[in-house]
């Protein structure tokens, strides 16, 4: 049983390395801000779960199970919001360049 698990994670850790590496890539070649955002937070949360997955079943009946999972929790928890503010301090200094709005578009700025 403790053999098929390892296998198990061993292919869960290859699939997110995968999907991190496309996310990475993705990154690289975007062209701006706003659409660079796509792979660095949702591709990327998810490859790392994969990988953290793969590793939890790899040490299955470890302590360490435990600081995978909140580690995991963490970035999920994180990612959103932290895509949310790049996104929007992004947006907000893009409105003026790029044609991206016309100035009568752009909402008044709030603090």
């Amino acid at each position: 049983m403790s053999n098929f698990l390892d296998i198990v994670g061993h292919v869960l850790i290859l699939i997110g390395a995968v999907i991190s590496l496309t996310a990475a890539i993705g990154v690289v070649r975007f062209r701006d801000t706003l659409s660079r955002m796509h792979p660095a937070t949702k591709p990327q949360v998810i490859g790392l779960l994969f990988v953290l997955s793969g590793a939890m079943l790899s040490l299955w009946g470890s302590f360490d199970v435990w600081m995978l999972a909140l580690a995991g929790m963490f970035m999920v928890l994180t990612a959103p919001v932290i895509a949310h503010r790049v996104g929007s301090i992004a947006y907000r200094e893009q409105l003026g360049r790029d044609g991206l709005l016309d100035e009568k578009d752009v909402p008044p700025y709030r603090v």
